[in-house]
């Protein structure tokens, strides 16, 4: 039989009980969309003031596509970690559950609905 003092089982768990893996992911997030999101901006921002095929035509590239797709992803996933930090510290009881939830569901739906506009001018 092991026996765990409190100190022991508390021991790299914060008050979520997740510890620091979700500190690390919004560390990590945040400085991956720290160099890939200038790179969109400079990319996304010669395409301003072209029409309509010229903005389809610069999508369609894959190098365009793939980071457009990852500036998508990982901005809204880093979106939805940051708001439930939010709502956990801010919130509690049932109206907590129901927020993440919320957000959880409106992160995903925008990426799924963001990549697919995506696929449909890439192809």
């Amino acid at each position: 039989m092991r026996y765990l003092t409190a100190r022991k089982r508390a021991e790299g768990k914060g008050a979520s009980g997740t510890g620091t893996e979700h500190f690390w992911y919004m560390k990590m997030s945040g400085v991956g969309l720290a160099l890939i999101i200038p790179v969109f901006l400079v990319a996304f921002g010669r395409t301003l003031g072209a029409d309509r095929a010229g903005v389809l035509d610069s999508l369609a590239h894959p190098a365009m596509a793939i980071l457009t797709a990852l500036v998508l992803f990982f901005g809204l996933r880093h979106f939805a970690a940051g708001a439930q930090t939010m709502i956990e510290d801010y919130t509690h009881g049932s109206t907590r559950r129901g927020l993440i939830i919320a957000v959880t569901v409106l992160s995903y739906g925008m990426i799924a609905t963001g990549l697919f506009a995506l696929a449909k001018i890439a192809l």
